[in-house]
This record gives structure tokens, C-alpha cells and sequence, in this order.
């Protein structure tokens, strides 16, 4: 196009069209990010109170129950039996006691009798009301509300006393124990926020603030915990899932351009800025202004022509696809986003958007 300019060339070649994009101010942060494992607030691990075989099981994986509900029922045939005969003995002990309470007055029995008879009757009292406990345990029931995990067990399997067969499990707030590198705890406070989101991806799955640090480090893995909860009132979030987490220590705004505007050449970055001719005679370059001027003077070039002006920049961290621009570039400036490959410093272009 610029071999049209010269005395021999008539015909207008297309400028090369482009797309641009401005210098805007966008927000960056200085993340820590790991990996971190929710646990649910409220977890509590089902174990049977009493041994027997099961004839009655009321929950499967998935269920949703109330704190007190009915969840197990366990045989109670032997130990019914056991607290019959516990009942009988303790009315053969009181009926002893009341014949001691009436021979004592008479003379007929020492007092010292008496209260052996006292004894035993009380040891016996307290004998039925331990083995009514233990029926009752046999009836299992729920301490929380909350969802019922892995049920491992079914009708007609005997359990013993304290054999675990699931959990129930409050998934409405999760909190997150997040380790961070020891070269960050002077970093670390209070409010911080804690962002969460699957392994691998960048979109907020929830969003909270540091609750609590620990105060010292870990010898083994020279790690501060710090632990964050996250209200869950979707059901998104789910115990003891695994999620990328970062523990934003600042926010900034700062100017920006797209990724797509960046080029590197030799470890420098570079980005084609839009320029007027004016902005390119104060940064010729290698540009041939003598035979611009005559394209534009032919009306080859038309005169309010813009074109690309590469220009040095230093960036920060690409974040949301957008890189921080920390020297090379002014707000309000526009950058090429396109067509980067067949453009050079003070070629003019056209301007698609």
C-alpha cells in the first residue's frame, strides 16, 4: 500500500483492517491459591447404642430427617426379657424391705437388717432403670437435623454397641481450612476475602472472609491454616469437596489491556497503540514519513487515517484475560486486538470497530 505512495503508483490498495479495544481500568488482586477440603459444620457419625439385630431400618443414602426422628429399630426380644426379670427381683427386694420396716418396730429384726434390705432394694431399682435405658437406645434417633450419608447396614444385620453405619451431615455452612505458605503470614489477617471454584476454572463458586488464623505454623509443612465458612444455602458446596481457593491479600485498579493486544519480542512486550500522524512523527521509528506524507498529499492515505504505533509496555500478571499496565500506556488510549502478525510500527490501518 505504501509502494502506491511513490510518483509511479495510482491505484489505493485496502488499508488493513483492525480491531481495537481501549485502555481501561480493570481490578487485579495478589491471590494465594491452593486447594482446599470443605467440612461441614455440623457432621455427627451414627453408631448403634445397644447390640441386637436390626428389624427396623427407616433412612437410606439421601434422606433428609429431623432432629428426634426414628431411625432404627433394634430386636428387643432378649433384653425385654432381661428387664422382666430385673422387675421381679426389685418387687421381691421391696416387699423384703417392708417386712424388715415392720419387724424392726416390734423388735423382731435388727435395724442394722433393715438397711441391708434398703440396700438391696435400691441397687435393684437402679439395675431396671439402667436396663430401660438400654431398651431405649434401642430405638435409635436422630440428634440434628441433616442429610443421611452411606447407610451400611440393612434389616436383619446384627450390630454391636458403638459399630458405626453412617453419618449425618448439615451441608448449610461449610468451612473451608486453607493452608498458606509461611512466606505470607505477616500478610494474613482478618476479613480477608476467600474466594472459592472448581479445580482448573477461574468463575466464583462462593464467596467468604478469612474467620480465623491459626497462630503458628505447621513444622511439617511450614503452612499457616486459615479457615473461612461459606453460607451453602443452594446445596452447591458439599462436604469434603475439593476446590481451588484463593486468599486475595490485595486489590488494586489499575489500566488494562486485552491479551489479545500483546505481542513479545526478545522477553519485551509490546502492544500496537492507535496514533494520529501527529503521534507518529513524535515517534517515527522506522516509519518512511516522507512517503506517507506524499500518500496522504496524493490522497492515497486519507488524511484522517489513524495508524499502528508499536509501543513498549511493561505488564503486570494476566488476570480475567487481561494483562496490568504498568508503564507504555495511557487510560483512554485505544490497542489492535487483531491482525497483529502483518502489522508494523507506522503502518496505517482501518478500524473495524
Amino acid at each position: 500500500m505504501l509502494a502506491a505512495c511513490g510518483k509511479g503508483g495510482d491505484a489505493q490498495r485496502p488499508l488493513p483492517e483492525v480491531k481495537q479495544a481501549a485502555v481501561s481500568e480493570a481490578v487485579f488482586t495478589e491471590d494465594v491459591d491452593t486447594v482446599s477440603t470443605l467440612e461441614a459444620g455440623d457432621l455427627v457419625q451414627l453408631a448403634a447404642q445397644a447390640s441386637g439385630r436390626i428389624i427396623e431400618l427407616k433412612i437410606t443414602q439421601g434422606d433428609r430427617v429431623t432432629a428426634g426422628q426414628l431411625l432404627m429399630t433394634l430386636d428387643q426380644a432378649q433384653e425385654q426379657a432381661k428387664l422382666a426379670g430385673l422387675k421381679a427381683k426389685e418387687q421381691r427386694d421391696l416387699l423384703e424391705l417392708k417386712r424388715y420396716e415392720f419387724l424392726v418396730p416390734l423388735g423382731a429384726a435388727e435395724a442394722s437388717e433393715r438397711d441391708q434390705r434398703r440396700a438391696i432394694y435400691i441397687a435393684s431399682r437402679e439395675e431396671v432403670r439402667a436396663q430401660e435405658a438400654t431398651l431405649a437406645y434401642s430405638n435409635l434417633q436422630s440428634p440434628i437435623a441433616g442429610t443421611v450419608a452411606d447407610v451400611t447396614v440393612q434389616v436383619g444385620d446384627v450390630v454391636r454397641n458403638g459399630d458405626p453405619f453412617t453419618k449425618l451431615i448439615r451441608n448449610n455452612i461449610l468451612e473451608a481450612r486453607v493452608e498458606v505458605p509461611s512466606i505470607y503470614a505477616s500478610r494474613i489477617r482478618l476479613g480477608l476475602p476467600v474466594l472459592l471454584s472448581l479445580p482448573g476454572r477461574n468463575e466464583v463458586m462462593a464467596s467468604s472472609s478469612v474467620m480465623s488464623v491459626d497462630p503458628g505454623i505447621n513444622s511439617g509443612t511450614q503452612a499457616l491454616l486459615v479457615r473461612a465458612q461459606f453460607p451453602n444455602p443452594d446445596g452447591r458446596l458439599r462436604n469434603g469437596q475439593r476446590l481451588r481457593t484463593r486468599v486475595q491479600l490485595d486489590s488494586r485498579q489499575q489500566p488494562s489491556v486485552p491479551f489479545a493486544a500483546v505481542t513479545q519480542t526478545s522477553g519485551q512486550s509490546f502492544v500496537f497503540r492507535l496514533g494520529t500522524l501527529k503521534e507518529l512523527e513524535a515517534q517515527p521509528g522506522k516509519a518512511d514519513l516522507a512517503r506517507i506524507k506524499r500518500g496522504i498529499e496524493r490522497g492515497v492515505i486519507p488524511s484522517a487515517t489513524l495508524f499502528a504505533l508499536q509501543t513498549p509496555v511493561n505488564l503486570g500478571a494476566l488476570q480475567n484475560n487481561r494483562y496490568p499496565v504498568t508503564k507504555g500506556l495511557k487510560l483512554g488510549q485505544h490497542v489492535i486486538t487483531s491482525n497483529l502478525l502483518s502489522l508494523r510500527h507506522g503502518v496505517p490501518v482501518k478500524v473495524q470497530n
